[in-house]
């Protein structure tokens, strides 16, 4: 479960950014809220509060309505395409075209409340604020218990949805790894492989993939028993994981039982063949022995190589062919082999 760790939900207290010109009104809510056991972060106009906001990442903005260089209702404006800038790299970013993925991601990316203090309490003002993306709002001047109650509620909805998101992000990461050797599984390199087929054929850059079988892993398992072949497993997953010289677009799976494959984006045929052989000299390198082998003393790969430049007019399924009909014939020409199509 060590995915769990890598999405864990900060322990520290929540942090509140306030930004509001008048000095009075932030010594006053920073007195308040510490003694909440907030953290506190304060600015003195609109321009600042963008400058700390993307800086600092607090959990809730107190903004002023009515504040100099950059009034509240325009400052709001400015850090909800903050949230939407970042919404889009993430997405852009991001190798799968899951729609789970994606919401998780737009979670993220739009949980930061922001609640405007204003003396304004007409309706007009009032509407600019929601209009503006504030969730909530309190007029000067501030009646505190009103505003601890909105900001306990506020911070609690928060922690919930991050929480959610910490534990689907989690799960989204076990469902996508190989519980034997850890690395990626046939899910995640469906989804990378098609992501990169379409931010390629965009670019019209080159895609190279890799299939690599265990040669006469049958015969392995029946010579000792599965617990030693699932070692032997773990250890060609291992240098798949930490001993290639991948860059880092490129992603190593478990594909199946016996399969393994290495998806390499902007890849050309002469760079794919060079990371094969390397993969193919360090599997020797290990010298696991394979006394039931037909070919060999150690455990050996048979290795399937194709490359394409994706199109809009092609698909993935052709590449996976072609690097498929390559492992099939580097497998009936005698194995432990390299074969490009």
């Amino acid at each position: 479960m060590s995915g769990i760790s890598s999405f864990s939900v900060s322990k520290q207290p929540p942090l509140i950014l306030v930004a509001d010109d008048d000095n009075s009104v932030r010594v006053f809510l920073r007195k308040a809220m510490e003694q909440e056991g907030y953290r506190v972060v304060e600015v003195n106009d609109g321009k600042q509060c963008l400058d700390a906001y993307e800086t600092i990442k607090p959990d809730i903005v107190l903004l002023d309505a009515v504040m100099p260089v950059m009034d509240g209702f325009t400052c709001c404006k400015h850090l909800h395409q903050i949230d939407k800038n970042n919404l889009k790299s993430a997405v852009e970013t991001f190798d799968t075209d899951s729609t789970l993925n994606k919401s998780m991601i737009s979670q993220i990316w739009q949980r930061t409340p922001i609640l405007m203090i204003t003396c304004l309490d007409d309706e007009e003002s009032v509407n600019l604020a929601f209009d503006a993306g504030a969730i909530d709002y309190v007029t000067k001047p501030i009646h505190w218990p009103v505003l601890r109650q909105r900001l306990r509620r506020l911070l609690k909805e928060a922690q919930i949805y991050k929480q959610l998101e910490a534990a689907n992000q989690a799960l989204e990461q076990i469902a996508n790894t190989d519980c034997l050797t850890g690395l990626s599984n046939y899910r995640r390199f469906d989804n990378y492989l098609n992501a990169q087929w379409i931010n390629l054929a965009q670019k019209q850059a080159p895609l190279s993939l890799i299939w690599c079988d265990v040669d006469f892993l049958k015969f392995y398992n029946e010579h000792y028993d599965h617990f030693e072949g699932s070692k032997c497993l773990q250890r060609i997953g291992t240098l798949f994981a930490t001993q290639l010289e991948l860059k880092s677009q490129d992603l190593a799976v478990r594909y199946g039982d016996d399969e393994f494959a290495v998806i390499l984006p902007y890849t050309d045929a002469n760079r794919v063949v060079i990371v094969a052989t390397e993969i193919q000299k360090k599997i020797r390198n290990l010298e696991i022995a394979h006394p039931k082998s037909e070919i060999s003393q150690y455990v050996t790969l048979s290795i399937g190589v194709a490359t394409t430049v994706p199109t809009w007019e092609s698909s993935p399924q052709i590449l996976m062919k072609a690097g498929q009909k390559a492992l099939s014939r580097a497998k009936q020409e005698g194995r432990n082999r390299i074969i490009f199509c």
